[in-house]
């Protein structure tokens, strides 16, 4: 399977490289990977709706750029379908089975997903009611992704 990770923003942090090259490294015997970072907008703190929805806008225009049109797209967003690790499991493995050889998982910027990015999305996924940071969330996908081929592969992982 081929797994992309289209992000936005750059991870600048050391210690949450260390983590996703891990994580990345972890990931190869089971899928070939890859992380597109596109720019993020410069986004002041006290914009008005309408300047929020502009720079929400433009980082969907790169997002959706970077989407290959055969790609079962799932979506990071809060209002998304909460799954378990197991869940997310079955996902990837019926996605797998299906035929489906490419998966796309969107992580937004700090001001979410624009609509059409939504609307491009096969699956909106949730992690939680919690906020993380995207750069953050970039490590905690990468985690989830790695379980759910050990959960596919009956292979042991620590609980």
């Amino acid at each position: 399977m081929e797994i992309t990770i289209v992000a936005v923003g750059r991870i600048k942090e050391k210690y949450l490289k260390e983590g996703i090259a891990e994580y990345l490294k972890r990931l190869s015997p089971y899928a070939r990977l890859a992380v597109i970072e596109v720019d993020d907008e410069n986004a002041p703190e006290n914009l008005s709706p309408t300047e929020a929805e502009k720079v929400v806008k433009k980082e969907g225009e790169r997002i959706l750029a970077k989407i290959t049109p055969s790609s079962f797209v799932i979506a990071l967003d809060l209002k998304g379908k909460n799954l378990s690790s197991e869940e997310l499991a079955d996902l990837i493995a019926e996605k797998q089975l299906g035929g489906q050889s490419k998966m796309t998982f969107i992580i937004g910027g700090s001001l979410g997903l624009s609509q059409e990015v939504l609307e491009r999305a096969d699956f909106k996924l949730s992690f939680g009611r919690m906020t993380y940071p995207h750069q953050l969330m970039r490590l905690i996908l990468l985690e989830q992704i790695y379980r759910a081929f050990k959960i596919i592969r009956g292979e042991p992982y620590h609980k």
